[in-house]
């Protein structure tokens, strides 16, 4: 006899549970945030020491207002006026010019040493009103172009032009500077330094010593393609956090937290920096104006610094607008049904029914009016507190322009959703 063998159908697969997705959006909600909370300030200093070597219009625009730096201008003159005055023997020359009348006038030779002081004076002078005039910061700029393209060719293991490697030592040349000098005392009378030979040692300037080059030849060459997309990747991690979290509101407070954490950290990296820059450079000839140049240089940073600190308080408040504690929500029902209620009552009748199009497309058009905000905010790549207030400004008019809007769709057309204010997934 057989015997029929029954197989038993296979048990079908267990569906995932909704609770599995969402634990799984939440673990890399939370991933993101801290990720990018790990890497927003490297990010940002990258991006500016990137955009401010490789761009030559941002670095000109940087180190252009050192010009009128006090600090600066005296190690400048100092240099010029000693490359000039150590090659001519004022004093030798005074006493040449009174050796044919010491016999008829031995008191002359007296005068050569505090005429030779007086010329040295002279000279002097005209040297610190040159470096404050109008010819000399054209001057500063056609250096500094030429500069921030020589130190590139240096970070990425070339040499020579204004900024090169010397022996042991990384040089500025500053010969347009003495030789304009040169050219002015001799339109002023003074011929005698016209055929003055300056050595090329007394032409030049040292910025640092040589070894300090390789390790930001390293640390360029790692970090160069790294920062020009850092930044833009962690703003999306940061959004990435925001649209995977299940509650919204909260974790726009919590990115908006890392990031004002990570201002004060900015912060703490811009004062550290500042002593080890003031190091760097306290056995150079730049040494005495390292605090401006040093202010001067990291200036869009401190900017930018501002704008991330402001950023973060304003996402803090955002997420507390937009979440369920119960002054947030008494707040933004407050705010929206009172914008509501002017539209209601001052745009329904007039807008007609037509209008009703924005009450139903608010939700996106309300990303539209954020979106607008932050391309006034980067547009330029200037940004600055002042350009973040006037964005804030109109991201705020634009939300409540369509909110008014919104109340006046809903007057015209009842049947819809009344609910005031804007309504945010939980």
């Amino acid at each position: 006899m057989t015997q029929d063998t029954v197989q038993e159908p296979h048990a079908p697969l267990e569906p995932r549970r909704p609770d599995d997705t969402s634990r799984g959006r939440s673990v890399a909600a939370v991933l993101c945030l801290v990720i990018a909370a790990v890497l927003t300030t490297p990010a940002a200093i990258a991006y500016w020491g990137q955009r401010t070597l490789n761009d030559g219009e941002r670095y000109v625009e940087t180190v252009g207002p050192l010009v009128q730096s006090p600090e600066v201008q005296e190690v400048l003159a100092t240099r010029v006026t000693t490359a000039i005055t150590d090659q001519v023997d004022i004093e030798g020359l005074l006493d040449q010019a009174f050796a044919g009348l010491a016999d008829e006038a031995p008191r002359l030779e007296l005068l050569a040493a505090p005429m030779s002081a007086a010329i040295n004076g002279a000279i002097e002078r005209q040297v610190r009103a040159f470096l404050a005039s109008d010819a000399f910061a054209d001057i500063w700029t056609r250096v500094n172009i030429r500069a921030q393209q020589a130190f590139q060719r240096i970070l990425e293991g070339g040499d020579g032009g204004a900024v090169s490697l010397q022996g042991d030592d990384v040089v500025l040349d500053v010969s347009e500077v003495v030789d304009e000098v040169k050219a002015r005392l001799v339109d002023r009378g003074m011929t005698f330094v016209e055929n003055a030979p300056i050595p090329e040692s007394d032409r030049q300037i040292v910025l640092m010593e040589a070894p300090r080059v390789q390790q930001l030849r390293t640390i360029y060459a790692f970090s160069d393609p790294v920062a020009r997309w850092a930044l833009p990747v962690v703003g999306a991690l940061y959004l990435g956090a925001i649209v995977l979290a299940r509650r919204k509101p909260r974790m726009t407070v919590a990115v908006g937290i890392a990031i004002a954490v990570n201002a004060f950290v900015l912060a703490i990296a811009l004062a550290v920096g500042k002593q080890l820059f003031a190091d760097a450079l306290a056995d150079t000839s730049f040494g005495p104006a390292s605090t401006a140049f040093y202010e001067t240089l990291s200036a869009y940073l401190e900017q930018g610094r501002q704008v991330v600190l402001l950023l973060g308080l304003t996402l803090v408040v955002a997420g507390w607008f937009l979440g369920t504690t119960r002054s947030g929500t008494a707040v933004r029902t407050a705010v929206g049904g009172g914008l509501e209620h002017v539209g209601a009552t001052v745009l329904g009748e007039r807008l007609g029914l037509g209008w009703h199009w924005v009450t139903d497309n608010v939700a996106w058009l309300r990303f539209v009016a954020v979106g607008l905000a932050a391309v006034v905010l980067a547009w330029g790549n200037d940004i600055s507190p002042e350009r973040w207030w006037w964005s804030l400004a109109l991201a705020l008019v634009l939300l409540a322009l369509l909110q008014v809007l919104v109340g006046a769709g809903r007057a015209v057309r009842p049947d819809r959703d009344a609910r005031p204010g804007p309504t945010v997934p939980a």
